[in-house]
C-alpha cells in the first residue's frame, strides 16, 4: 500500500488507473480534507484476463485496446493536473507469462510506470477502500475480478482493521470455460473456497462485496424489486432473499437478462457466473447479509495517500468542501448553524448529531435554484451525493432535513418513493430539523452571523427563542417558524426579547 506519511503526499488530485482483468479504469479524485470526491470515472471493458486459464497469456485483443486506452487515460490525467498519477495492475498482468512484457510495453508508451499488485496486496486495498467508504464495517470484504477474487477481513474497530488477505482463481473469465456445466463450476468454487480459514470471521456478521460484475447484481435486485434509490454504495441485501435471488440470476442467459436491466451487454456476460461465486461465498460464509460497495482497490490506494487523522470524518469533509463551493458563505458557518440548533434536539446521540451536522453544512446548496423548486432540488441532490460512510436511510435523513429547510410539505409526492427506507421517528426528528433549519435562515437571511444575537433555548416542554432589543428578529414569518417547530417536536413555543443585546447565558 502507498505510504501515506510521504514528503510526496498529494495534496490535491490523485489519478488511479486500475489495469484488472476485465476492465481498465481511470478515477480522478478531487480531495477535500479527509476526503475524496470523484471529480473523473471512465472505463473501457478489455477483457486482459479471456482466456487465461487455457492459454497462460494475456487475450491479444484486449492488449491492444488496453494500451490504446492507457495512452488516453495518462494524457487525461496530466491535462487534469493531478498531483499523483498511479497505474495499478492486478491478476491477469501479475499472472500471465507475457504479462510482464505488456507492463513494460505500457511504461515505454505511456512514461508511467505501471506496478503490479500481489494477491494480498490486491486484498488489503480492496479492504482499505471499504473501510474508507463504510464507517464502522465488520466482516469479509469479497473483491470480484474478472480472473481472481479477493478477500479480507475488516474490522473498523480493530487496533488492526486489516486482516491478512487472500487471492483466489474464481473470477468469471478464468471460470467461463465451465459456464454451460453449473454441476462442475459449483465444485470447482465450493472446493477452492472450503480450504478458506477467513470465511469463518464472515457467520453472522457482514459480506462487502466490491466489483464490477457484482455491482451489476445490485442493479439488477434494485430493477426487479422496484428499489426507489438508485445508489450502489451500502446498497444491502439480507442472506435469505440474496440466496434466492442469486439462484435465479445464476441460471439465466444473457438473453433474458437483457430484458429487464439496462446493465451494458459485456458486463452480463459474466453476471450468471458472478451471481454463482457468490451464492457459494455466501453458502460457505454465512453471513447476515451482503453489502455493496462503491469504494474498492482504488480508493483504498488514493486514500492510504492522505495523512491519518483519526478525528476526520470523511462525510463530514465531503459537505464542508461542497458547501464552501455551492453556498453564499464560507467559513464556520455549518458549524455556526449545528450549535444554534441543538438546543431543540437535547441528548441527541452522536451518530444522529453527525447527520446534523452534515445537514447544517449542506443546507444552502440549493439557493441558486428558483423558488418552487428548492425543496425538491435540495431533496434530489442531497440524497444522491457521492459521499463516503452514509448509508441509505442517512441518506434520505439528511435529504428529508434540507427538504424542510426549504419549504417541501410533510407530504411532498417526491419523498413518496424513499419512505420505506426511514422508519417514522427518524422522519420526525428529520422534518424538525429542517424545521430548525429554517427558522435560523428566517431570522439571518442567510448572514448567519446574526445567528450570535438570538438563542434557541430548551426549557423543559418549552421552546424559547431569545432575542435582543429592536425589531431585526421579530415579525409573523419567525413567529410562524418557530410555532411549526414547535409542533413538529411536540414542544410548547415562546420568544422572549431580552434588555440586553447580549444573549441570555443558557
Amino acid at each position: 500500500m502507498p505510504d501515506r506519511n510521504s514528503a510526496a503526499v498529494p495534496l490535491g488530485r490523485i489519478a488511479v488507473v486500475d489495469l484488472g482483468s476485465n476492465s481498465l479504469r481511470l478515477v480522478v479524485f478531487e480531495r477535500l480534507g479527509a476526503t475524496l470526491l470523484p471529480l473523473l470515472n471512465e472505463k473501457v471493458m478489455c477483457a486482459l484476463g479471456r482466456g487465461i486459464a487455457a492459454s497462460g497469456r494475456l487475450n491479444p485483443d484486449g492488449v491492444a485496446l488496453a494500451l490504446a486506452n492507457l495512452q488516453r487515460f495518462v494524457a487525461l490525467a496530466r491535462a487534469l493536473e493531478v498531483d499523483h498519477l498511479a497505474i495499478v495492475a492486478t491478476a491477469a498482468v501479475r499472472e500471465a507469462s507475457d504479462g510482464a512484457a505488456f507492463a513494460a510495453a505500457a511504461e515505454r508508451e505511456c512514461g508511467v510506470s505501471v506496478r503490479i499488485v500481489e494477491g494480498g496486496e490486491e486484498a488489503r486495498l480492496s479492504a482499505a477502500g471499504v473501510l474508507a467508504g463504510i464507517r464502522d464495517a465488520d466482516g469479509i470484504v469479497g473483491d470480484l475480478g474478472g480472473g481472481s477474487i479477493e478477500l479480507a477481513r475488516v474490522d473498523a474497530g480493530a487496533a488492526v482493521p486489516i486482516g491478512g488477505g487472500v487471492t483466489l482463481p474464481l473470477g468469471p473469465l478464468r471460470l467461463a470455460e465451465f459456464a454451460d456445466n453449473r454441476r462442475v463450476l459449483g465444485e470447482i468454487v465450493d472446493r477452492t473456497l472450503a480450504a478458506v480459514p477467513v470465511l469463518r470471521d464472515a457467520a453472522d456478521r457482514t459480506l462487502y462485496l466490491v466489483g464490477g460484475a457484482w455491482r451489476a447484481i445490485a442493479r439488477l435486485h434494485m430493477e426487479v424489486t422496484d428499489y426507489p434509490l438508485h445508489v450502489i454504495h451500502e446498497y444491502a441485501i439480507p442472506r435469505r432473499p440474496a440466496e434466492e435471488f442469486l439462484d435465479i440470476v445464476a441460471g439465466q442467459s444473457r438473453r433474458s437478462l437483457e430484458r429487464i436491466t439496462s446493465i451494458s451487454r459485456r458486463r452480463l456476460d459474466v453476471v450468471p457466473l458472478a451471481a454463482l461465486i457468490l451464492s457459494r461465498l455466501i453458502a460457505v460464509g454465512r453471513p447476515a447479509r451482503v453489502v455493496f460497495s462503491a469504494f474498492g482497490l482504488r480508493e483504498g490506494y488514493a486514500f492510504g495517500l492522505l495523512p491519518r487523522d483519526p478525528a476526520g470524518d470523511p462525510l463530514l469533509e465531503g459537505c464542508i468542501g461542497m458547501a464552501r463551493t455551492q453556498s453564499r458563505w464560507h467559513g464556520e458557518d455549518g458549524e455556526r448553524l449545528a450549535r444554534w440548533i441543538a438546543p431543540a434536539f437535547p441528548g441527541c446521540a452522536p451518530d444522529r448529531r453527525r447527520l446534523h451536522r452534515a445537514a447544517c453544512w449542506l443546507s444552502d446548496i440549493a439557493w441558486t435554484e428558483h423558488p418552487d423548486y428548492r425543496a425538491r432540488h435540495a431533496f434530489d441532490r442531497s440524497l444522491t451525493m457521492p459521499l463516503a460512510q452514509l448509508d441509505h436511510g442517512e441518506r434520505v435523513f439528511i435529504a428529508s432535513a434540507l427538504h424542510t429547510r426549504y419549504g417541501g410539505g410533510a407530504d411532498d409526492p417526491v419523498k413518496a418513493a424513499t419512505h420505506t427506507l426511514i422508519d417514522p421517528a427518524a422522519a420526525t426528528e428529520a422534518r424538525g430539523l429542517g424545521l430548525a433549519l429554517r427558522l435560523a435562515y428566517t431570522l439571518s437571511g442567510g448572514a448567519l452571523g446574526l445567528l450570535d444575537r438570538v438563542q434557541l433555548r430548551g426549557e423543559g416542554q418549552s421552546l424559547l427563542l431569545d432575542l435582543p432589543p429592536g425589531g431585526l428578529f421579530t415579525g409573523e414569518a419567525v413567529q410562524r417558524r418557530l410555532d411549526a417547530l414547535g409542533r413538529a417536536l411536540g414542544l410548547e413555543t415562546r420568544s422572549a426579547q431580552r434588555r440586553s443585546a447580549s444573549p441570555t447565558p443558557a
